[in-house]
């Protein structure tokens, strides 16, 4: 997604994690580390949530299998697409993790390769809507959740419509997610929503987000830069913008001034982000896969859950008491009537027109 920086109760590497997390199939009797010598490039997010992935997928991959993990990282699903496009069918990355709309556009254009799923055994114990996407070309990995993050010394109790965002006494004090990101995509079809849309009418949606053209004290690009703001009390809110890039200081909001919400009248979004394998791929299939089954290990399900406020697929995660009773870890089961899970076909198509126009309609 974009997008997508220290968090509370994460698991240390070393050791213990090696012990706690390693799969059995991995690491023989002996100690034997199975792919010692082999090699993951990886492609993921340049800030936190792609660092939770090196700190508590990737190292413990790498204690527990012998495998070395090279990662490049970048800022939004955006780049990734556009980095695998102009590679020209180059092997540079063996797996990505990205939105859903990237892998769908990649799968499109030729450059994905279906991974195969008797290697993935963990995938049995994934919700089964969230299994595969992109035509078979994506593996589920984690929900990505978005909806409105608001001052709590403005707000009493949370905001309940992202029609706040138009509201006077919030002009410069607001902030709307970068042009880039699919929470931009987001943005338009909440407001669509808003105005007693179907998601779908850009027209409408940026006609009336142009209204907040001048009112914009910044776009989310740093999020490090909206907790200072938040905490300075220069912004009052903003979205459609994810928690999951403030998990300490939603849990310590008398410090960091921030909430969140997703109990807003015209719905919350829920993403399924992949993780794909190009078709050209440096690495070798045995080990590629395996990275990419223990993306869904029940225990590091668990722990990216809390690191990042991602909502975890695997059924049987193993999940804090914190963690389980986080308002912002959203589990399949809360996807009620409230959660707009896109139509990723559609996404990908108007994708590039929609960011053109929303880049337009704020700049």
């Amino acid at each position: 997604m974009s997008v997508r920086f220290t968090r509370r109760g994460l698991l240390k590497t070393g050791a213990g994690v090696t012990a706690a997390l390693a799969m059995p199939a991995i690491v023989s009797a002996a100690g034997h580390k199975k792919f010692e010598g082999k090699t993951v490039r990886l492609l993921t997010w340049s800030d936190n949530t792609g660092l939770a992935i090196l700190n508590h997928i990737a190292k413990p991959f790498e204690e527990a299998t012998g495998a070395k993990v090279i990662a490049d990282r970048t800022g939004s699903t955006s780049e990734m697409v556009a980095k695998l496009r102009a590679s020209g069918g180059r092997a540079q990355y063996d797996v990505i993790t990205l939105a859903g709309v990237g892998a769908v556009e990649l799968a499109k254009d030729g450059l994905l390769a279906k991974p195969d799923l008797n290697q993935l055994p963990n995938l049995q114990d994934v919700d089964p809507r969230f299994r595969t996407g992109a035509d078979g070309h994506g593996i589920g990995y984690l929900l990505w959740t978005g909806g409105l993050v608001y001052n709590t010394k403005t707000f009493k109790s949370p905001p309940t419509s992202y029609a706040e965002l138009w509201e006077e006494q919030y002009a410069d004090r607001l902030f709307l997610p970068p042009a880039t990101w699919t929470d931009a995509l987001d943005t338009i079809f909440a407001t669509s929503r808003m105005l007693g849309g179907d998601g779908r009418d850009a027209d409408a949606a940026l006609a009336k987000l142009g209204e907040l053209r001048n009112r914009l004290l910044t776009f989310g690009e740093n999020p490090t830069q909206l907790v200072e703001l938040f905490r300075s009390d220069a912004l009052d809110i903003g979205g459609v913008y994810a928690p999951a890039f403030f998990a300490k200081e939603l849990a310590d909001p008398a410090n960091s001034n921030m909430g969140a919400t997703y109990d807003v009248e015209e719905g919350f979004f829920a993403d399924l982000m992949y993780t794909i394998m190009p078709k050209a791929k440096p690495g070798e299939d045995d080990v590629v896969h395996a990275f990419m089954n223990y993306t869904l290990d029940a225990k590091v399900q668990g722990v990216m859950a809390e690191a990042v406020l991602n909502g975890p697929i695997n059924q049987k995660a193993e999940m804090s008491a914190a963690a389980k009773a986080s308002p912002f870890i959203i589990k399949p089961e809360q996807l009620g009537d409230k959660a707009i899970v896109h139509d990723k076909e559609f996404i990908a198509e108007v994708r590039e027109d929609w960011i053109k126009r929303y880049t337009q309609t704020l700049a």
